[in-house]
Parts: structure tokens; C-alpha cells; sequence
């Protein structure tokens, strides 16, 4: 079986609903922005401060490649599509799910999001960076999966994602 691999922007719910989805489908679950932190020892914002955007883009691209598991779901951080490399290695075994959410639920949701480590071009602007990554989501997206239009909770998310994989099975279950 192939992996699960979770994409979309800051706060669309990628490691909330990826750790239950892996639960009710008896998978490992693995965070990308986790192994980062793990790796380089502190958090992602503290990378991009201290060694700038390219070092973390770098750093991210090295851990979105050297991903190596089975069964799992992956939830990558919302940079992680600047990354064709990673992204093609993560497609190797894996079926992405985009988690699309629109921009408004996103600023509720995140409320300050300047201390998250959130890269691009536009760093300080959540609608640039919504609409900068936009098209890349849509590029290395499989499936997607309209999760929080306001009214949408986690385990209605969950519910919504199981049901559209189970609609995809041949997508993921090689």
C-alpha cells in the first residue's frame, strides 16, 4: 500500500486530521515539519531567523527526500510544494491529497502566523503566499479535498478524506 501524503497551506489541518486519518486506516503518521525541527534542533521559524529562507528550503528538501516509509501518512509542511525534487520523491510511493481551504478560514485560523516558519516569497502576507502557492498545490495534487469552507470540522474532514480515497483506491492501494 502507498502512502498518504497531505498537502496544502499553514493551518488546512495537514497533522490534525493526518494523525486521525492514519488512525481509522491503521497507518504510521509522520510530520515533515517535525522531522526538520528533529533534525536541525530547534523550530522552523528559528531556522529561517538564523540561517534565512534558502538554508530552510534546503533543509526541507533533504528531509521531504529522505523520507522512506510505507503504510504512512505524511502531512508535509505547506513550503514543501517549492520543492520539486521532494515532491516527485514523495509521489514515488505515495498519492497527494491537496487539503484546500480558503483564504478567509486560513487568517481565522492562524490569526499571527509571523512565529509558524512559514516560507515564500512573501513571507509576510498570507494572501500572496495563498495565491503564490495556489498553482502548486493544483500541479502535484492527485486528489483534493475541499476541508475547511468554515463549517468543516476535523473529523468531518477525516470522513470527507476517507471517503474520497476509498473512491481512489487504485490511486493508493498498489
Amino acid at each position: 500500500m502507498k502512502n498518504i501524503v497531505l498537502i496544502g497551506m499553514p493551518g488546512c489541518g495537514k497533522s490534525t486530521v493526518g494523525v486521525l486519518l492514519a488512525k481509522s486506516l491503521g497507518y504510521d503518521f509522520l510530520d515533515t515539519d517535525l522531522l526538520i525541527q528533529r533534525r536541525a534542533g530547534c523550530r522552523l521559524q528559528e531556522i529561517i531567523d538564523e540561517q534565512g529562507m534558502e538554508a530552510f528550503l534546503a533543509a526541507e528538501e533533504e528531509a521531504l527526500c529522505s523520507v522512506d516509509v510505507r503504510e504512512t501518512v505524511i502531512a508535509t509542511g505547506g513550503s514543501a510544494v517549492y520543492s520539486r525534487r521532494g515532491m516527485h520523491r514523495l509521489a514515488e510511493h505515495g498519492v497527494t491529497v491537496w487539503l484546500r481551504a480558503e483564504l478567509s478560514v486560513l487568517e481565522a485560523r492562524l490569526g499571527d502566523f509571523a512565529a509558524r516558519g512559514i516560507a515564500g516569497a512573501n513571507a509576510g502576507d498570507l494572501a500572496a503566499i495563498f495565491a503564490e502557492r495556489e498553482p502548486l498545490y493544483a500541479r502535484y495534487a492527485k486528489i483534493t479535498v475541499n476541508c475547511a469552507d468554515g463549517l468543516v470540522g476535523v473529523e468531518e474532514t477525516r470522513r470527507r478524506l476517507v471517503e474520497v480515497l476509498s473512491a481512489h483506491r487504485m490511486l493508493w492501494e498498489k
